[in-house]
């Protein structure tokens, strides 16, 4: 087995050929493939300041509109918008109508910023994890998606792009007894999940030991259970200013292992000669990675799963619904 790279390495600089069979067995068609909207533009509170778990029904379906607007019929819920696992059994029934009745439903459920590694908030976030899980199953979700990043500095949330500034870095990714903590909390939550029906899918992210292809392969061998796979976010890490592995390569590592994908892409410019690498948010089409490769490629290796399409700056639930759409043209149809 490869030695684990030192964080900021780029061991594969190979580009594999992602071609895909002429004959794919699409499980869905391009018209009705579970494409979700993300929320990563929508806030914690409403424009009086208070937390959209206060909120009552009639608000939240007002605040959900603008999904039903851009033309989604599926949502990802995400726990920084809306804290799942703090919610009563009766706001909990009162969101499940009102989702109902916006016609959106949840394919997954983004527990967002919560690491069970974190030195400090671990156990708190673990807990906060497992209540998730019978809420996202309540919902009739069919997955719920985990990570090993936490909340931003203060320096990365007064930057225009937070990934341009390093964050605190917790848990450290060389320590051995950290990561092994996080094999045992993700293996609890796998069997709490499989107990209510749902899936867990854990998050490539820079600087985490799911930082890379190869490194989440192996960490998802180390929790060994059948409910837990791999959301290949490759926007994360084509977004790390510095040397990274090319997005074919890691395509190439974890489809086969993928049960649910964030997709987002990014322009990428880099200097050799002064080491120097820009990246700016956009749409999926115009970016360094080529989904339509990708999506085909990795249908071609078993996934079958949500699209969640996610996307930084400006009007983001708009470009989603440009990617959405996007999305819908370059998947494969039935032959």
């Amino acid at each position: 087995m490869a030695e684990t790279p030192a964080p900021g390495a780029s061991p594969h600089t190979e580009r594999p050929s992602l071609a895909a069979p002429s004959r794919i067995p699409a499980p869905h068609t391009p018209g009705d493939w579970p494409i979700a909207a993300a929320m990563l533009q929508f806030p914690p509170h409403a424009a009086d300041g208070t937390p959209v778990e206060e909120l009552g029904p009639d608000e939240w379906r007002r605040l959900l509109q603008p999904v039903v607007d851009e033309g989604f019929t599926h949502l990802e819920l995400a726990t920084s918008w809306l804290p799942l696992g703090d919610l009563d059994a009766a706001r909990l029934t009162a969101l499940r109508e009102v989702l109902a009745d916006a016609r959106l439903a949840v394919p997954g459920v983004g527990v967002v910023r919560r690491s069970v590694a974190h030195p400090g908030r671990g156990e708190e976030n673990l807990a906060f994890s497992h209540r998730t899980l019978d809420a996202a199953a309540a919902l009739g979700a069919d997955v719920v998606c985990l990570g090993l990043h936490d909340a931003l500095s203060a320096r990365q949330r007064r930057a225009l792009w937070f990934w341009t500034v390093p964050g605190d870095d917790v848990p450290p990714r060389t320590d051995p007894e950290v990561r092994a903590l996080a094999v045992r909390r993700f293996r609890e939550l796998a069997r709490h999940a499989a107990e209510v029906g749902v899936e867990l899918s854990l998050e490539l992210y820079e600087n985490t030991f799911l930082g890379g292809g190869d490194e989440a392969v192996r960490f998802l061998d180390d929790i060994a259970h059948e409910a837990v796979g791999l959301n290949p976010d490759l926007g994360n890490l084509l977004r790390v200013q510095g040397p990274v592995d090319t997005w074919e390569y890691l395509v190439s590592v974890t489809a086969p292992r993928t049960n649910y994908w964030h997709v987002k892409n990014y322009s990428r410019v880099e200097d050799p000669a002064t080491g120097t690498v820009l990246t700016h948010p956009t749409s999926l089409e115009l970016g360094v990675i080529d989904y339509r490769a990708a999506v085909r490629y990795a249908i071609a290796h078993g996934f079958s799963g949500t699209f969640v399409v996610e996307h930084y700056g400006g009007d983001g639930l708009s470009v989603g619904a440009t990617n959405a759409a996007y999305l819908r043209r370059v998947l494969p149809r039935a032959h």
